[in-house]
């Protein structure tokens, strides 16, 4: 007699603890409107899926709730805010369907319960679902050049219309540019081939808001240094004149001002005011130009040398005799 009472009684204890156990570890203190008793988590397992994992700009997102053998079963749902731990109960009209839409971004899990015979699944694994918000990211190129050299220095910047004091964080794309800590400039210093690619960026309000991604820069970095052309009308300076020298840069390309020479390539500029203009010269000797532009600044090829004379007045007279002649012959 003692022995089956003691028996009896280390099974009352044995089944208290199991059953106890669980009601704390997997549901703590939550109520139910419908007053029902919380038992242990079934077997079935339980998946949560999203249609996508991104919710359009004033739109929604589905998620389905989907429990093995899903007979008789009933469905909850809970979400976690940016920056919570703390999961919350979705309210539900329908607990017998097995999908929810939603419109707010954040941490999203279920659960499936029936009542004969009494059984609650575990929480199916988290989903991420992030929402778009109505800020708009707009990339830019500074300088804005269409064609960027090998060796030059640009930057890309990602700006967020309407930010407000939003403390914003930024996404690139491509991905390995989401190095953190991201912010709103990627600069590139010494432009190679590999960054020729396509260039996107949005804007992060939370863990789970963002803008849409913003328009796509295509940039193109040209392999080969840029070489500058040196051209003269005239190479023979009338007295008391000058003549004019002109600079551009080959492949053509936008944002170049000319550095000027006279003699040896590394002397100093003729001029510290650097112009696109053409420059006149009233000095015989040998000419170079090439061009520069950004910051730093960026230099092309030194161009051809150009060889510029300067005529005597024996020369210049003699010519306007020629001419004279020319006109009296004319006249006769």
């Amino acid at each position: 007699m003692g022995h089956t009472l003691l028996g009896v009684l280390g099974l009352f204890l044995l089944n208290t603890l199991l059953y106890g156990h669980a009601e704390v570890q997997n549901y703590g203190e939550e109520d139910h409107s419908d007053g029902r008793k919380e038992p242990t988590a079934g077997r079935h397992r339980v998946t949560l899926t999203a249609y996508r994992p991104i919710i359009p700009l004033e739109g929604r997102v589905t998620l389905t709730c989907s429990v093995e053998d899903p007979a008789g079963f009933k469905y909850e749902w809970y979400r976690k805010a940016p920056g919570s731990s703390v999961k919350t109960l979705l309210q539900t009209e329908n607990v017998d369907v097995p999908k929810r839409v939603i419109t707010q971004g954040g941490k999203y899990t279920c659960r499936g319960w029936r009542r004969e015979p009494y059984v609650v699944t575990s929480d199916s694994d988290e989903v991420v679902i992030e929402e778009t918000v109505s800020n708009r990211a707009t990339l830019t190129l500074q300088p804005n050049w269409p064609q960027i050299f090998r060796g030059e220095t640009i930057t890309l910047r990602c700006e967020i219309k309407d930010g407000g004091d939003t403390e914003w964080t930024y996404e690139w794309s491509p991905d390995n540019l989401n190095t953190p800590p991201t912010y709103n400039e990627y600069r590139i210093i010494n432009a190679t081939e590999a960054h020729s690619r396509r260039y996107n960026c949005k804007g992060r309000k939370d863990s789970y808001s963002s803008t849409e991604w913003s328009n796509v820069i295509k940039l193109t970095v040209s392999s080969n240094r840029p070489k500058a052309e040196l051209r003269a009308y005239y190479k023979d300076i009338p007295v008391g004149s000058s003549v004019t020298l002109t600079c551009s840069v080959n492949p053509s390309s936008s944002g170049w001002k000319y550095f000027w020479y006279r003699g040896e390539k590394t002397s100093e500029p003729l001029t510290s005011q650097l112009s696109a203009a053409p420059i006149r010269v009233s000095e015989e000797g040998v000419y170079w130009c090439r061009g520069g532009r950004g910051e730093p600044v960026y230099y092309t090829e030194y161009s051809d040398p150009i060889t510029i004379n300067k005529n005597g007045e024996f020369d210049i007279c003699f010519g306007n005799r020629m001419q004279m002649y020319d006109l009296f012959m004319i006249i006769d």
